[in-house]
């Protein structure tokens, strides 16, 4: 079993739970040790999936209006957990505290391996998103 409350996670408890997870490559090198604390700090939606004894075993933050949209930075689930329905409920979760179905949109970047699950719980490939994007970006896993 696991539930799922909203919450602020700690640099290091979200580091640990990358490794844990395919998230732990969509990251870039330069600079993510003071980036991640920023990232966790102004969130607007900060959901966390725990198991029984309390480890973070699913992960959803987002950007959002509380109006219109809902930009998902980052879902991920532990490994040792996925496939449990864990991802679908942080989403339904997430959609819900930004303000519902009948009113948010809800857009994010998709990894390749990650396509089939949004397309299961009924995301479609957007052709309306722009992009600005001049940052340096090596990769690394964490």
């Amino acid at each position: 079993m696991y539930r799922i409350v909203s919450e602020r996670l700690s640099q290091q408890e979200y580091v640990d739970f990358l490794k844990r997870t395919d998230l732990g490559s969509q990251y870039p090198r330069e600079r993510f040790e003071e980036r991640i604390p920023k990232l966790l700090k102004n969130v607007s939606v900060s959901l966390a999936a725990r198991n029984d004894d309390g480890l973070l075993i699913g992960v959803l933050l987002g950007l959002t209006d509380f109006a219109y949209w809902l930009y998902v930075t980052d879902l991920g689930v532990d490994r040792d957990y996925e496939r449990r329905g864990i991802g679908r409920a942080l989403m339904k979760a997430a959609l819900e505290e930004a303000g519902g179905e009948k009113d948010i949109a809800v857009y994010l970047i998709a990894n390749d391996n990650a396509v089939p699950f949004y397309e299961k719980i009924g995301m479609k490939k957007a052709t309306d998103v722009m992009q600005y994007n001049h940052i340096e970006w090596t990769e690394f896993t964490v």
